[in-house]
């Protein structure tokens, strides 16, 4: 299925994205402004949303010194004389919290965020070596990836959990069903799983803004993925319910501010098309499980036939587990014994 299928009846308000250190207004008082990263998806986006005197920051980016460049430049531009006065961390992936670190220390900012984010940004941050080592090393080959794969996996794939600066040992907690004022606005408090733990969302209903971090965007699926730490966790089980969720509690017509690509309207048809893809996926695997037993690696080619480099292969893999732990949680796939030690799967 064609992810972008609903695409065309999306609608979008800003069709140029802001250049390195300027801003778009998207709303009144609320900025957009979109860093650089460095991989295949080479940008994230920042907002910026007026706070009294000052701008609270949602999400910054990852910890380079490019990145540190364009902070400067806004900061000496378009947000000069106003400071910052808050940090909101949608998740702990390293495009979004990479420099929350540095930016808290710098310019004294309270952090925002959710429990199950900040813990495990600690945790990576921490020590983020331990990913390749011990039962994380062991997770990819009993999956089937070959030593060589596996290897590139760890030492490249992973390389970019380091791309953080420490966090700040307080932090602010957010919690679901809860409520934010920042400035003149009211925000609801939303956090999904399946992308990551206990990602934020925030919605300003009286607007009708919703700042939907990496849960729905607008050209590509986001990333779901089982890692090494819960290897038989239902990530996409908790997107799926959590797609669900949005349906009903986000209104259709909102002016959705995602973490990568163009702010749309059309929210609940991409809603939609997700768990369309999704459902495809899962029909995918089990269609390729019917004819042979299959290792979680040996599904990547169904779910991604095109070349893919160790970072993309990193996520890749992961979501293939994903895809596969849903369906053998819902009695559709099956773990069967293998003589080499691998993992396979079969049509239940």
């Amino acid at each position: 299925m064609d992810l972008q299928q609903h695409e065309p009846l999306l609608t979008f308000p800003f069709l140029q994205p802001p250049a390195p250190g300027e801003t778009v207004e998207v709303a009144p008082g609320l900025l957009w402004a979109r860093f650089a990263l460095p991989f295949s998806l080479n940008h994230v986006n920042v907002y910026f949303i007026a706070d009294g005197d000052g701008w609270a920051a949602f999400d910054c980016g990852i910890a380079t010194d490019s990145t540190r460049e364009q902070w400067q430049a806004l900061l000496d531009g378009p947000l000069a004389g106003r400071p910052l006065t808050r940090l909101i961390i949608s998740h702990h992936h390293p495009d979004h919290i990479g420099l929350a670190g540095w930016l808290c220390e710098r310019y004294n900012l309270k952090l925002m965020m959710s429990q199950a984010e900040y813990l495990e940004g600690h945790y990576i941050a921490l020590n983020p070596d331990q990913m390749a080592e011990g039962p994380f090393r062991q997770f990819y080959v009993d999956h089937g990836l070959s030593p060589e794969a596996t290897e590139i996996v760890l030492r490249q794939g992973h390389g970019y959990l380091r791309m953080v600066t420490p966090l700040p040992h307080t932090f602010r907690r957010l919690v679901h069903g809860e409520r934010l004022r920042i400035g003149s606005r009211e925000f609801e408090i939303y956090t999904g799983g399946g992308h990551s733990s206990e990602q934020v969302m925030l919605y300003c209903r009286s607007e009708n803004l919703f700042l939907g971090a990496d849960q729905v965007l607008a050209k590509i699926s986001p990333n779901v993925s089982v890692w090494a730490m819960e290897p038989e966790g239902d990530p996409l089980g908790l997107y799926r319910r959590s797609l669900r969720e949005l349906q009903t509690q986000i209104d259709a017509d909102a002016l959705v501010l995602p973490g990568h690509n163009l702010p749309f309207r059309g929210l609940h048809l991409r809603l939609q098309a997700l768990e369309e893809h999704h459902a495809h996926r899962c029909a995918q695997l089990v269609d390729a499980c019917k004819n042979a037993p299959h290792s979680a690696s040996e599904l990547v080619p169904v779910m991604f036939p095109r070349e893919l480099d160790p970072h993309q292969l990193s996520f890749a893999f992961s979501e293939v587990l994903a895809h596969v732990n849903y369906l053998v949680d819902r009695d559709q796939l099956l773990w069967i014994p293998a003589s080499d030690g691998v993992r396979r799967l079969a049509a239940a």
